[in-house]
C-alpha cells in the first residue's frame, strides 16, 4: 500500500532570481533520483521564500524487487588449461562472489559465465536521507554559502526539516539539522516553530499561519488584486512577467498596495522612473491615459490590519531614489553629450577602445548611406550633404550617454538616455531617433528602427561587432554565442528585408574588410548565409534552390524564396513539377557557363518553334515581382509536355541533338537566375 510523502526543507530567505533560473532543473533532478532508486511516482515541487517542498500522494513503502543478470567471458577465456584466468577472476569480483559460485549459460552459441541474483527492494524510509542529500547536492545556484563550522554549502542556511512518510516521521539529517514534525509559518503571525500533526493538515496549518504555499496561488492572488486596484482607481498596472515571478518567489502572503510619488519626478524620462522602481524596489509601474502616472504598486509580504504604514514606508524609500535620478538627469543635461573617456574603455582585445569602435561604425554607416542615399533622400527630403553630416553625428553621439551619470546607474538605459538628452539639447530628429534605435531589433520579433536612416545606424553597429569579432577569431561554435552574433545577423536580415535594401554579402564584406585585420572572409559569409537560411520560413529545398543559384543579396534571397515557396506550396505544383525535373536532368549534360546558342534553322518539328518563341516572349517580358516571373516560366509546362511527347532530344545528328539540348538548358538556365529547380523536392 502506498503512502503520502512530505519533504519540507526550511531555509533562510531564498534569493528569487537564482531560484527561478533552476526551478525546472530542481524538479527534473528529483525525477531522475526517483528513477535511479526505483521509486518513480508522481509528485509536486513547491517553493516559498523559506521552504522547498516535495509532495507525493502515493509513494511506495519499498523498492520493487529486482533480478540482477550478468554475463561474463566465454568459458574458454575464463579458464585456461584448468586454471581460472584474470578475466574469470575479474567477473567474479564484479559479481561479489567466489568463482565457484558462478554459473554458465549459452549465449550466441558459446558457453559463458553467468550470474543471477535476486535483490529485495530496500525500504523507502531507509533511502530517503541519501536521496534528499543527492537532490540538494544537484542544485547549482551559482554562489553558495557556508555557515557555522560546516564545510558543506548551500544557497542559504537550512534551519528546519520535515520528512513525513504516511503517519510517521522519517529520521533524516541534513546539514546538521535533524528532521522533525514542526514547520514555521509567517513571522508576523508566529515566530516560533509550529507542530504539524499530520501530512493532511500541513497545508491547513500553513494557511492559518498566513503562508500561501503554492506559487500559482500567490500569482493568482497578486493578479486578482491588480484587477481590483485598476477597477477602483481607473489605472493600468504594467504586468511584467519576470518581475511578477520574482515577487511570487519572495512572498508568502502577497498583498498588492497602491502608492504614489511627487509629480515633480515625472520630469524624468518614464523609462528612468520605471527602471528605478523595478530594479531597486520591485515596484510595478502604473499608467493613466496611456501615460506613466505618479503612482506605483508594491506587493507587500506583511500581515497587518493597517497597510497604510507599509505604503508610507515604500513611498518614503522611493523618494530618494527618484531624487537621485532627477539629480543625475539635470547634471547630464548640463554636461551635454560628450564622448570624453570612451577612449579609455576597451571594446575587445584586438579591436581597440570604444572610440575606435565608433570610428569604424561611422565609416561603415557612411558607406552604407552612400549605397542607399537615393532612398534616404526620398524618405527625409534632405540633401545628401545634410544626411552625411547627420549620419556622422548620429554615430558619434550614439554611445555618448555611456559616460552619463544616469547610464552609470542604469546601464540598460544606454541609447535611450542618449535619445532623451539629444532631443532635449535640440539635435535633429533623425539623430535622436537613430540613437534611441541603434540596437534595434532587440530580439526575435522585436520592434525595428522606424526609418531607413535609423536602420543604417543599427546595421552599421551590428556589422562592426560581427566583422570585428570574426577578425579576432571570436566565432560562435555550436550553441555557444557569447556575443550574440547570430542575433545580430537576424536583426540585419529583418531590417534589409523590411526596408527592401540591396545587401549583397560579398559586396558588403569587400567594401568593409579594409577596416579590419585579415581574416577568413568565407567563414563570415557562410555564417551569415546559415543565419539567413534559418530565418526563412519556407520549404528547406526551396531555400536551397535559391542559394544554389548563387544569389548573395539577402533581400533578393528573401524575395526569391518567398515567391518560389508560394508556388511550390500550391496543391497542383507536385503534379506539374515532373516536367521541370526532366528539364533539369537534360540540362546536366550541358555546360551552362557557355553562351547557349539555339538555331531555329535546325528545328524540324512545329512544337520546337512554338516552345522557343513562347520562351523568348516569357523571358523578355517585364514582371512586377519574382512570383509573376516564376508563374510565367512554370506556365511553359504545357508546351514542354508537347515537346517531350513529339521531339526526341537525343537524336543521332550531333548538331540537332546539341541544338535541342541548348534550348532545354536555356529554359533551365533562366530558372536558375532565380533558383536551381533541380534542388526542389515536393
Amino acid at each position: 500500500m502506498t503512502k503520502a510523502l512530505l519533504i519540507e526543507i526550511g531555509v533562510e530567505e531564498l534569493p528569487a532570481i537564482p531560484l527561478l533560473k533552476i526551478v525546472k532543473n530542481i524538479e527534473q533532478s528529483w525525477k531522475n533520483i526517483l528513477k535511479e532508486y526505483r521509486l518513480v511516482s508522481d509528485f509536486e515541487f513547491i517553493y516559498t521564500p523559506r521552504r522547498l517542498v516535495l509532495k507525493h500522494k502515493a509513494m511506495a513503502p519499498k523498492q520493487e524487487d529486482s533480478t540482477l543478470e550478468l554475463f561474463g567471458p566465454p568459458m574458454m577465456v575464463a579458464i585456461r588449461e584448468g586454471v581460472v584466468s584474470k578475466a574469470g577472476e575479474g567477473f567474479a569480483r564484479k559479481c561479489g562472489v567466489a568463482f565457484d559460485d558462478l554459473g554458465t549459460i549459452k549465449k550466441n552459441g558459446k558457453e559463458v559465465l553467468y550470474f543471477k541474483k535476486e535483490e529485495q527492494g530496500a525500504i523507502t524510509a531507509e533511502l530517503l536521507e541519501a536521496m534528499i542529500s543527492k537532490w540538494i547536492a544537484s542544485m547549482s545556484f551559482g554562489k553558495m554559502m557556508r555557515w557555522g563550522s560546516r564545510s558543506d554549502e548551500f544557497i542559504r542556511p537550512i534551519r528546519w526539516l520535515q520528512v513525513r512518510l504516511g503517519d510517521g516521521s522519517v529520521d533524516v539529517e541534513l546539514f546538521g539539522v535533524q528532521s522533525g514534525t514542526q514547520t514555521y509559518v509567517h513571522r508576523m503571525v508566529n515566530f516560533d516553530a509550529v507542530e504539524v500533526d499530520s501530512i493532511e493538515n500541513y497545508e491547513t496549518i500553513l494557511a492559518k499561519g498566513m503562508v500561501s504555499l503554492y506559487p500559482k496561488n500567490r500569482e493568482s492572488t497578486i493578479l486578482n488584486e491588480f484587477n481590483l486596484l485598476e477597477k477602483e482607481h481607473g489605472i493600468v498596472i504594467e504586468r511584467d512577467n519576470a518581475l511578477l515571478a520574482e515577487i511570487v518567489a519572495i512572498t508568502e502572503h502577497p498583498k498588492a498596495l497602491l502608492g504614489s510619488f511627487d509629480t515633480m519626478f515625472l520630469e524624468l524620462p518614464a523609462e528612468a522612473i520605471i527602471a528605478s522602481m523595478k530594479e531597486h524596489q520591485r515596484y510595478f509601474p502604473v499608467f493613466e491615459n496611456d501615460t506613466l502616472s505618479n503612482k506605483f504598486v508594491v506587493v507587500s509580504n506583511a500581515v497587518t490590519d493597517d497597510y497604510s504604514k507599509v505604503v508610507a514606508g515604500n513611498e518614503r524609500v522611493l523618494k530618494p531614489r527618484l531624487a537621485d535620478g532627477l539629480f543625475f538627469y539635470h547634471n547630464d543635461l548640463k554636461r551635454g553629450l560628450i564622448t570624453d573617456g570612451l577612449e579609455k574603455i576597451v571594446f575587445m582585445d584586438g579591436l581597440g577602445s570604444l572610440t575606435d569602435k565608433i570610428e569604424r561604425e561611422k565609416s561603415i554607416a557612411l558607406r552604407l548611406l552612400a549605397l542607399y542615399m537615393d532612398r534616404v533622400e526620398q524618405d527625409t527630403g534632405k540633401s545628401s550633404s545634410e544626411l552625411t553630416l547627420l549620419m556622422a553625428e548620429s554615430i558619434a553621439l550614439a554611445k555618448a550617454d555611456l559616460s552619463s551619470e544616469m547610464v552609470y546607474e542604469f546601464t540598460e538605459l544606454q541609447g535611450l538616455m542618449g535619445y532623451y538628452y539629444a532631443k532635449a539639447l535640440g539635435r535633429d530628429e533623425l539623430v535622436y531617433s537613430a540613437i534611441k534605435e541603434q540596437y534595434f531589433p532587440l530580439g526575435e520579433g522585436a520592434e525595428l528602427p522606424s526609418s531607413v536612416f535609423s536602420a543604417i545606424v543599427a546595421i552599421a553597429i551590428k556589422l562592426d561587432t560581427l566583422i570585428g569579432l570574426f577578425s579576432v577569431g571570436k566565432i560562435p561554435t555550436g550553441s555557444k554565442d557569447p556575443f550574440a552574433l547570430r542575433r545580430a545577423v537576424n536583426g540585419i536580415v529583418r531590417m534589409v528585408t523590411t526596408y527592401d535594401l540591396a545587401f549583397n554579402i560579398d559586396d558588403i564584406t569587400e567594401l568593409l574588410n579594409e577596416l579590419y585585420t585579415d581574416y577568413e572572409t568565407q567563414k563570415l559569409v557562410e555564417f551569415i548565409i546559415e543565419r539567413v537560411k534559418k530565418s526563412l520560413n519556407a520549404n528547406p529545398s526551396v531555400i536551397m534552390a535559391v542559394l544554389e543559384s548563387g544569389e548573395k543579396d539577402i533581400n533578393e534571397i528573401y524575395k526569391k524564396v518567398t515567391a518560389l515557396n508560394s508556388i511550390v506550396a500550391q496543391p497542383s505544383f507536385k503534379e506539374q513539377f515532373s516536367t521541370f525535373k526532366r528539364v533539369a536532368n537534360i540540362s546536366k549534360e550541358v555546360n551552362l557557363e557557355q553562351i547557349l546558342t539555339v538555331k531555329t534553322s535546325l528545328f524540324s518539328e512545329a512544337i520546337e518553334g512554338e516552345l522557343y518563341a513562347n520562351y523568348q516572349l516569357t523571358i523578355q517580358k517585364s514582371y512586377a515581382n519574382y512570383e509573376e516571373k516564376l508563374t510565367a516560366m512554370f506556365g511553359l509546362k504545357y508546351q514542354l509536355d508537347s515537346y517531350f511527347d513529339d521531339v526526341m532530344v537525343n537524336v543521332e545528328d550531333e548538331a540537332i541533338r546539341a541544338n535541342r539540348k541548348n534550348m532545354i538548358a536555356s529554359i533551365y538556365k533562366s530558372f536558375r537566375e532565380i533558383a536551381d529547380i533541380k534542388e526542389i523536392s515536393v
